[in-house]
């Protein structure tokens, strides 16, 4: 292929290449790894290998994307959509060929091998006073004597029997209530909504006889994934749950990528409101199937995402976002129609957000706040919530400092040669022998290791398809520990002599992870550089905060580190140590707590007094911006060594020893050299361990 070559990118996966004009691209998808169905065998009958294209200016990938750069419709197409139809803008892959520049997006309905949306349903059990109530009352019937009306006798009942006075009422409800009454023989069930105590109920609904059945949505909308929960407002208990990829990946992968597509574009902030909202009703329709739930009985949602997602959400340019002073469009909480969300949920539901903290840093890391309690503890907590965006929450009952650090699509796959985001087939776990330097590894959907009997026939389904964001940081590490890659990220050359795995590539260097006729997997110099660049700037915003916090007078040292969001969820605790993604602690008060995000709306839509708490909260976080802060390069600097150049690691050598570290997990210094100096690069052999 040439620099001339039309190039592709596909998504959610991310995987790009350069193909000739009149590929097919099924074939293009299929030479990059990435999965696309084809039951027929490319004879345009079973319609599953369909494609959309996502038109537009796609400044980072350096592509113009536009429908007319696939070929015209074939005959084969055209059959397919007369008989069975085809959906506006989708095109057959198996019959359509590549005649310029092109994103294409795999629809998420027709992917098999589709990503994992790994945001698990919190399962911990909160107390219970949600902002929608059902009311039974038995209603006076009218007489000749009392010539009241039929409302005003709901409402005596409801003060009566509820201490419930004077509610609104949604003007939906009015031409129903006299059949409502009568229909349910004067005994009727009141939906009252009312978040705050201050403020005056509103009837948002009217049922006949006795109704024990409202639900509520939580909903933590990422820049990767969607994750919805359906909780019954009654008992508390969620009973369904359900994922997706946000479909705004196609685009840009990151959020000034897709700050960047709004400017360009004239209609891409529209295009990407639609997307979101679009994939939530989806969502909300998927559960309510699987649990035969009507969804005019969801009378309350609560979403929560960063600030870009927010916006977009929202229908607002986030625009103002992509530039200092990075000014958020509204940064408290907000109840608004869910309607006016283009959400078909019941008539009169509202939808709550959760307050964002700062211009970088959203509701989903108010959530994360609100879930872990760092503002009600006595230890110092760092909360990391790790994503394309990283957020960070530093602090304890005292004191709240808050950041964001830019850390890229590299955890999740992007960027990494090899990389993919989290599905069947994927690289998740890996070990590396540290006298052999050879690799064993588990992939997703496969329960044991590439070494144990067994394995290769029970990955014949998925094969082994490329690393996702927990293989890449496992991997990476290992190769450090292994002395493959030295203190300061280089892949060391000298090694091939000892082992086959370690290959020229270019200048530099590769590590062959597993390789078959068909496909091989590689670390590159290129992907270690990628993931120093993501950890250094995560770790360098976290340093930030630990300056800030010992300056007014707190300790510097962190009792307790929490690693939030779908990736978060999945990095062993000693692996983010040894690459110095997060700072020096007892290796067992470090660990995962899932998607905390999604458990703090959770927690904001089952009890309203947890929206009162994160709203004063929010207001008292003090935020760090990154950028303004001149320490930043100074802390990414020391932070692109492994794990770093100047801190040390006491707890992590307790557990795991570490190349050119002493005893006390300090970095061993060489004659002559400073504190701060970078290590110096060894020209042959393996690392002092």
């Amino acid at each position: 292929m040439t620099q001339q070559d039309p190039l592709v990118l596909f998504m959610p996966s991310g995987q790009r290449g350069r193909f000739a004009k009149g590929t097919l691209v099924i074939e293009a998808a299929r030479s990059l790894g990435v999965y696309v169905e084809s039951v027929c065998g490319g004879r345009g009958i079973c319609g599953r290998c369909q494609i959309e294209v996502a038109e537009g200016i796609f400044a980072k990938h350096k592509i113009t994307s536009a429908a007319d750069h696939l070929s015209a419709w074939s005959a084969k197409e055209e059959r397919y959509a007369a008989k069975r139809g085809l959906k506006p803008g989708r095109r057959l892959s198996c019959s359509t060929t590549i005649e310029g520049d092109l994103v294409i997006d795999l629809p998420s309905d027709m992917a098999v091998n589709a990503a994992v949306v790994r945001k698990a349903v919190d399962t911990r059990e909160f107390p219970r006073d949600p902002a929608i109530r059902l009311l039974y009352v038995e209603v006076v019937e009218p007489d000749m004597h009392a010539p009241l009306g039929d409302l005003d006798r709901i409402f005596v009942a409801l003060e009566k029997d509820w201490g419930i006075s004077a509610p609104i009422v949604d003007p939906g409800i009015l031409p129903h209530v006299q059949k409502t009454l009568r229909d349910g023989a004067w005994k009727v069930t009141c939906a009252i909504a009312q978040d705050r105590d201050d403020e005056r109920p509103r009837l948002m609904g009217l049922y006949s006889g006795l109704k024990n059945e409202a639900y509520g949505i939580a909903v933590d909308i990422g820049s990767t994934t969607i994750a919805l929960h359906l909780s019954s407002l009654l008992s508390g208990a969620t009973i369904a749950s359900a994922g997706t990829p946000n479909p705004q990946i196609r685009f840009g992968e990151d959020l000034m990528s897709r700050v960047s597509y709004v400017m360009m574009n004239p209609g891409g902030r529209p295009e990407m409101t639609k997307a979101v909202r679009e994939a939530i009703q989806r969502l909300v329709e998927e559960v309510a199937t699987e649990t035969n739930v009507d969804t005019a009985d969801i009378m309350d949602c609560v979403f929560v995402g960063n600030p870009i997602m927010h916006h977009l959400f929202l229908g607002i340019d986030p625009t103002e976002l992509g530039q200092a002073p990075f000014a958020l469009a509204v940064s408290g909480a907000l109840a608004v129609p869910a309607s006016d969300l283009d959400l078909s949920l019941h008539p009169a539901a509202r939808a709550y957000l959760l307050p964002c903290i700062a211009g970088h840093v959203g509701a989903d890391a108010a959530a994360v706040t609100l879930s872990e309690g760092p503002h009600r503890q006595d230890e110092t907590m760092l909360v990391v919530d790790v994503g394309t965006n990283a957020e960070i929450v530093l602090g304890n009952r005292q004191r709240l400092l808050a950041a964001s650090s830019p850390t890229g699509p590299a955890f999740e796959g992007a960027e990494i040669s090899s990389g993919q985001r989290a599905a069947p087939g994927a690289i998740e776990r890996v070990r590396i022998d540290p006298e052999t330097l050879e690799p064993r590894f588990k992939i997703i959907g496969v329960d044991g290791w590439s070494d144990d009997p067994g394995f290769a026939a029970a990955a014949q389904s998925t094969g082994v398809t490329g690393i996702c964001g927990s293989g890449i940081i496992e991997v990476i590490a290992e190769m450090f520990l292994a002395g493959i890659i030295t203190e300061d990220g280089i892949i060391d050359g000298s090694l091939a002599a000892r082992s086959s795995r370690i290959v020229p590539e270019g200048r530099t260097f590769a590590y062959v992870l597993h390789a078959t006729s068909a496909r091989t997997i590689s670390i590159l110099q290129t992907d270690v550089r990628a993931i120093q660049l993501a950890k250094a700037a995560l770790y360098a915003g976290i340093k930030l905060l630990i300056d800030k916090f010992g300056a007014a007078g707190e300790s510097d040292t962190i009792d307790r580190i929490a690693l939030a969001g779908a990736f978060g969820s999945f990095i062993e605790p000693k692996y983010a140590m040894v690459l110095g993604l997060v700072p020096d602690c007892n290796v067992e008060k470090c660990g995962s707590v899932g998607n905390a995000a999604g458990a703090g709306a959770r927690m904001a839509l089952l009890n309203r007094s947890y929206r009162r708490e994160i709203e004063a909260v929010v207001k008292r976080i003090q935020k760090v911006e990154t950028a303004l802060e001149p320490a930043f390069q100074d802390h990414f600097v020391a932070a692109m060594a492994f794990p770093n150049k100047r801190d040390a690691y006491p707890e992590l050598v307790k557990v795991q020893r570490l190349p050119n570290r002493d005893a006390e997990g300090r970095p061993i210094r060489r004659s002559g050299e400073a504190e701060g100096d970078a290590p110096r690069r060894r020209r042959g052999g393996r690392p002092p361990r």
